[in-house]
């Protein structure tokens, strides 16, 4: 009697759990397509959270809907107007340095520093392709054109490109105000969710995440500014043309591990190209010096002893980051690794507890 009984009520659970698993597969097949934006939006509401903390207290605690609304028009201002300001930058300067190049490549004059030319095993054929390049500057920009024409395709694409993420920072932003007024309300329902599942430490896990997950941020973010601003005065004191550009183009390569050395020694050659040895030797130095180890000292002030993250991590989490998930990969691999580590220290400094805890009893 008692199997009969327990037999419909196992097939109700299975056919529950079967429904759940299949309306979960189609949530995620109609969503997967804003899931980008989204957690753009989130990465923001969660890193400008205190402010919007403030604008809320003085706007009134029931006043969500203007809160939010500020806060979305102070976003679109902080991150719009220099984004804005970079484009012009880039279209500017970027024509200006392309002129420059194009000018360098096809005048028959290239040359580089000897001790460059006389390296070991690579020196000979540089100085090879150099007077291949200064004997017939016209066969290169034949050779240019002809590449540019069979990878037109790629132009169409990365305009391609360009359009969809406008529309995700559209979407992005449109969620943005949702997170901003309804975040406390999402977040007491996703840890209620949460400690039905793992139990009341949950809270305690979520504190170590919420930590680590804005040191890493922080520390990611603010490092790359740092490098650029330091990168950049060595340009503009160097007499580097373009410097906002390449300013620019440093900070993005200070995003990735091992990306900002690329940039002050391709400015080191271009200036030993040129003939400016002492700038040359300067921008270097400063280079190695300063803009590279100041990620020594601004990643222990934004991240603290008790959320360090292993460089390694940090490279292993940014580069298969991007690999897996675009460019929002910067930040989610990085962080997700982060929690990883975070739940693991959790995990063992219970344990460590509870064999103290026996040990003593």
């Amino acid at each position: 009697m008692h199997v009969q009984k327990s037999a419909p009520i196992l097939l109700h659970r299975i056919l529950l759990f079967g429904l759940f698993f299949i309306l979960l597969y189609l949530s995620f097949s109609v969503l997967k397509y804003f899931i980008v934006p989204v957690v753009w939006a989130i990465i923001i509401a969660y890193m400008t959270w205190p402010i919007y903390r403030w604008i809320l207290k003085k706007c009134g605690e029931q006043r969500t809907n203007l809160s939010a609304t500020l806060m979305l028009l102070l976003i679109i201002l902080v991150i719009g107007v220099p984004f804005v300001f970079a484009i012009f930058i880039l279209q500017n300067e970027g024509q200006q340095l392309f002129n420059a190049v194009q000018q360098q490549l096809f005048s028959g004059h290239l040359n580089l520093p000897a001790f460059i030319t006389g390296l070991p095993i690579i020196g000979h054929d540089i100085q090879r392709i150099l007077d291949e390049l200064n004997s017939d500057p016209h066969a290169l920009r034949q050779n240019i054109m002809l590449w540019l024409q069979s990878h037109v395709n790629y132009g169409r694409l990365v305009l391609g490109e360009i359009s969809r993420n406008l529309v995700k920072l559209f979407f992005a932003l449109f969620s943005l105000f949702f997170f901003y007024r309804d975040g406390i309300t999402l977040l007491n329902q996703f840890k209620h969710a949460l400690e039905k599942v793992v139990g009341p430490r949950i809270h305690h896990y979520l504190k170590t995440i919420s930590q680590t997950t804005r040191a890493v941020v922080y520390g990611i973010g603010l490092t790359a500014i740092a490098q650029a601003i330091l990168a950049g005065l060595s340009y503009f004191i160097a007499g580097v043309p373009n410097p906002m550009f390449l300013t620019i183009i440093t900070f993005v390569l200070a995003l990735i591990p091992f990306g900002t050395p690329i940039s002050y020694i391709a400015v080191s050659l271009w200036l030993f190209s040129q003939g400016q040895i002492f700038a040359a030797i300067g921008v270097l130095t400063w280079g190695v010096c300063i803009v590279s180890t100041s990620d020594n000292v601004i990643r222990p002030l934004v991240i603290s002893g008790a959320t360090q993250v292993p460089f390694l991590l940090i490279m292993f989490g940014v580069l298969g980051g991007i690999a897996s998930f675009g460019l929002i990969g910067l930040f989610i691999g990085p962080v997700v690794l982060a929690i990883l580590l975070a739940i693991w220290r959790e995990w063992i400094h219970e344990q460590q507890l509870e064999n103290s805890t026996s040990t003593s009893e």
